[in-house]
Parts: C-alpha cells; sequence; structure tokens
C-alpha cells in the first residue's frame, strides 16, 4: 500500500534491514546515511553500531561495542565521519568509519550544568545531549538537550564558541532539545519536542522563525533539495493523542508531504534520514517498534 501523497508517496519495505542471524537491534533511536547510501543504525544493545546498504538491507559491518552507555542521536557528516551523542555518558564523539574514536567533547561520565532559569551560564556542556550536526564549514552544533535546555556551537577543532537557549515556552526558550539539524541556508533547526515545534535559528543563535505544524518533533533530516524530513513521536503539550509519522516541509516551511496513522505502520519514529534515492529511513522506539525501517519512494 502507498503512503502519502503527490511526489512523495511511499511503501513500507518490511524486507529491510537483513539483521544477521541471531542478532537484534535492541531499541533504535537514530539512523544516518553517508555518501554511499551506507545506513548505519545507533542501537542501545550489543551492536551500538551496525551499517547496512540501502538497497539490499545487506549487514555491512558493526562497531562500538562496549564503548556506549545510552546511544541517542548519530549524524554522518560532509566527509562520512560517523557523530554520536552518549545520553548517559554525557558526551559527543566523532569517529571513523569503521570506529576510530578522533574527537570527544564533553566530560565523560559527568552531567554539567549549563544553565539556570535566569540565564545564567555555570558550567561547560553537556548532561544528556540528545543530538549533533556538523555545519558546512565543520562547526559543532549540539542538542544539549534532556538535562540542559540549550544548544552549543563549537568549532571545527572542538573549542566552545556560543551557546544558546533557556527553559521556557517562548520563541527562542525550550522545553526539550530533543535533535538538530542544518538546512542548506546554513540555518539551525532545533526540534523542541515537548513544545511540539520545530524553531529556526541563525548561526549566532538569533531566532528566526518556528514551525508548530508538527506533533512532537524527535529528529529533522535537511536534504540537499531544500527539503526538511520531520519524524513526529506524537502529541505532547495538551494536543492530544495526535497520530505520528513523516512530515516534509520545503525549508520555507510549506508541508509537501505527509506520512501519518495506523496505515503508516509505523509506532514511534525518533531518528530520520533519506538516502540519494529519496527513501526514507526511520529509527524507532517504544513497545511495538524498536526498529529500523525503510520507506521505499515510489
Amino acid at each position: 500500500m502507498a503512503l502519502g501523497y503527490g511526489d512523495f508517496r511511499y511503501e513500507l519495505d518490511d524486507s529491510w534491514p537483513r539483521v544477521p542471524e541471531g542478532w537484534s537491534l535492541g531499541s533504535v533511536p537514530d539512523v544516518a546515511i553517508d555518501s554511499r547510501d551506507r545506513v548505519f543504525v545507533f542501537c542501545r544493545h550489543k551492536h551500538p553500531v551496525v551499517a547496512f546498504e540501502a538497497d539490499s538491507g545487506n549487514f555491512i559491518t558493526s562497531w562500538g561495542e562496549g564503548e556506549f552507555t545510552e546511544p541517542h542521536g548519530i549524524y554522518i557528516d560532509a566527509d562520512d565521519y560517523v557523530w554520536v551523542t552518549d545520553r548517559q555518558e554525557h558526551v559527543v564523539t566523532k569517529h571513523t568509519q569503521h570506529g576510530e574514536k578522533l574527537l570527544e567533547l564533553g566530560r565523560r561520565g559527568w552531567a554539567m550544568m549549563t544553565v539556570t532559569p535566569y540565564g545564567t551560564t555555570l558550567d561547560p556542556p553537556f548532561n544528556m545531549p540528545a543530538g549533533v550536526a556538523i555545519a558546512e564549514d565543520g562547526c559543532i552544533f549540539t542538542a544539549d538537550g534532556y538535562g540542559n535546555r540549550q544548544v552549543h556551537r563549537f568549532s571545527a577543532e572542538g573549542d566552545l564558541e556560543i551557546s544558546w537557549g533557556t527553559s521556557g515556552m517562548e520563541p527562542g526558550q525550550f522545553a526539550l532539545v530533543h535533535n538538530i539539524g542544518i538546512d542548506s541556508q546554513g540555518r539551525v533547526l532545533i526540534c523542541d519536542r515537548e513544545s511540539s515545534r520545530i524553531q529556526i535559528f541563525d548561526r549566532e543563535g538569533q531566532f528566526i522563525t518556528m514551525w508548530e505544524d508538527v506533533n512532537g518533533p524527535g529528529d529533522v533530516y535537511c536534504s540537499p533539495e531544500g527539503l526538511v524530513y520531520v519524524a513526529e513521536q506524537g502529541g505532547s503539550l495538551g494536543k492530544g493523542p495526535a497520530p505520528i509519522g513523516v512530515s516534509i516541509f520545503t525549508e520555507e516551511g510549506e508541508l509537501v508531504g505527509r506520512l501519518r496513522g495506523f496505515e503508516t505502520g509505523l509506532t514511534m519514529p525518533h531518528g530520520i534520514w533519506c538516502d540519494s534515492k529519496g527513501n526514507v529511513f526511520v529509527a524507532e522506539l517504544g513497545t511495538d517498534g524498536n526498529k529500523a525501517r525503510k520507506l521505499a519512494k515510489v
């Protein structure tokens, strides 16, 4: 059954991925795809980073065994380096495609309180970081999301340059900085999940606009074609039992595609990415989820 409408119609590929016999991916918080259409699945299980071919779903490699406590977000930059966040270790790390660690941000094992309700900066990041995204110039943007309510920008070398955000409901404030993306204009998109909105900033942290036609946005993928794919976890902040799914916007905020409801087969989209053919890959959590899913474009 085809899902969606117009130019954005998909079929759920139940044959993807081909998990090795005897393996389980466990809980699957996020996915990311490299320049060769290899899908890296970040898992809360024995094999934390598992790579599959986007087309066939064939297993390629895995790494990170024993290295992570609670995987959360994964991002692959333009040079195919793999960036991940460990929510319980309070760190953001950069790796080669085969798992060699090249950079670590944060104080491992220590939750750092970076901001008070009044906006006073106290300690360096992080407190349960949720996501990371890399700008065209190599700057590192992080969503310091569960314990803090801030976004941090680091230099490509890992030096902290700027932080912004406080707790609250006003524009520029956050209820939960869940994940982060950077669009083709260099703008920073923040999934303010518990406020059920996406807030958009310039690279200096100046508020630009926000989108509210989303339901509990868990993650965004900003495509080179100027499209923004949103993984929606469902209703929050008084919106009631809103349906989960995937919504697709232009960078101007125009809704151009949407897949929502039980017919999608999705249960709790938590992470999202697209391959070069426009296929959508979704990471799912939840009692009926815990899967990496492929929505094949038709």
